[in-house]
């Protein structure tokens, strides 16, 4: 029998293929855990000159740092985030190194729920949860200042949820330490404050947008007395912390924004006002006895790198001092002017003028200049 090459090569081949088919076709391979993204690292510089220091005054008389910031962020998996804030800055001519976020969060929760544990900033009124940097004057309003110490960050945990509606409904609770609100205290609770908030904006068109909140702190740290605290130095002089505490603080705020067409970058105007109460400030106080502060600020953005801004505050304070109360009141108005060649640098020019009407006598008038600059990664400000 003769074998022809001619016929045999076709069979050879289509077995070889079938062959090597088979040994290709291996078992399918487990899903691979997900790969945590890049550590996003943001710098934010801040400093500048005052003329002169002011009641309540954040900021120190002439050169000295400001709000200056190390940020690290990023996705732990699919399931978690993570961020934390280094933050260098002056205080009584010391420079001073604190940590101010350091916290995690899930991500994939459902029915519009997320929780948050760590240290974080808490989430009362329109500024407390925004980094300083964001802000339109080189200084906090009164009512920050006085019962917040200008910005409160502490240690707990927060659940937050946002409503599946067409307009924006977030509420949040939070129970925290209390220790960055009272360092100096006569007790010790394990929950030292307990926070509820809601938020609710939207909308009217293309132009404007809204927001109002309301938001509640439940303070159960009892702060020591100046004359008990003769041996430690008064907490006031605490670079945080709350200068006019009491054990109940209700805060209404309401933001309105219009930009022609929603095209902020060109022309936009910002409305914002809040006024907050505090009350039951110690076991003598009466229903009269409270705390109140309020501002009204207003900046608008008349060119791509030029805005301008006037704020005004007011803070009433019933000051204890053992069983009785000293009254004081505080006015203070600002008007600045800032240059943003782009949204990673700022150079600001503030005015400010404070009014004694009692209990201030620190109170007066200064210049500031302050600079802002912004390095790496930075995240969306809020709204």
């Amino acid at each position: 029998m003769t074998l022809r090459i001619d016929r045999l090569l076709p069979l050879a081949l289509g077995a070889s293929l079938i062959t090597t088919s088979a040994w290709a076709q291996t078992p399918p391979e487990a899903p691979k855990a997900p790969t945590p993204s890049l550590i996003e690292i943001g710098l934010v510089l801040d400093g500048g000159f005052s003329s002169r220091e002011g009641a309540l005054a954040q900021r120190e008389r002439g050169l000295a740092l400001g709000h200056n910031e190390l940020s690290l962020s990023g996705a732990v998996d699919n399931l978690f985030q993570a961020r934390a804030t280094a933050v260098l800055h002056s205080h009584e001519g010391e420079t001073e190194l604190e940590l101010e976020e350091a916290f995690v969060e899930t991500t994939t929760l459902p029915a519009g729920l997320q929780v948050r544990a760590g240290r974080f900033l808490a989430g009362l009124g329109y500024l407390n949860e925004q980094h300083l940097h964001a802000d339109d004057f080189v200084e906090r309003p009164l009512l920050y200042r006085a019962f917040l110490g200008s910005h409160y960050f502490d240690d707990g945990l927060r659940l937050s949820w946002t409503a599946p509606t067409r307009l924006y409904w977030r509420s949040t609770v939070e129970v925290l330490s209390g220790r960055q609100l009272v360092p100096q205290s006569r007790n010790d609770p394990r929950a030292g404050a307990l926070t509820a908030s809601t938020k609710i904006g939207g909308d009217w068109d293309a132009s404007n947008s809204w927001q109002l909140g309301l938001s509640y702190l439940h303070n159960r740290r009892q702060a020591v007395m100046e004359e008990e605290d003769s041996d430690h130095g008064h907490e006031h002089d605490h670079a945080h912390g709350s200068r006019f505490g009491g054990r109940h603080l209700v805060i209404a705020d309401a933001v309105w924004k219009w930009a022609p067409g929603g095209n902020n970058r060109q022309r936009q105007l910002r409305v914002s006002a809040e006024y907050a109460r505090v009350s039951d400030l110690n076991e003598f106080a009466r229903s009269s006895d409270v705390h109140e502060a309020g501002y009204l600020s207003v900046v608008y953005r008349f060119a791509p790198q030029w805005e301008a801004g006037v704020r005004v505050d007011e803070l009433r304070v019933r000051e204890p001092h053992g069983d009785h109360f000293h009254s004081g009141r505080l006015r203070e108005a600002s008007a600045m002017l800032a240059w943003k060649p782009t949204h990673f640098s700022a150079l600001r020019l503030q005015l400010t003028g404070q009014r004694d009407r009692g209990g201030f006598d620190d109170a007066g008038h200064r210049v500031q200049l302050q600079y802002v600059m912004s390095l790496g990664a930075h995240g969306a400000h809020g709204f």
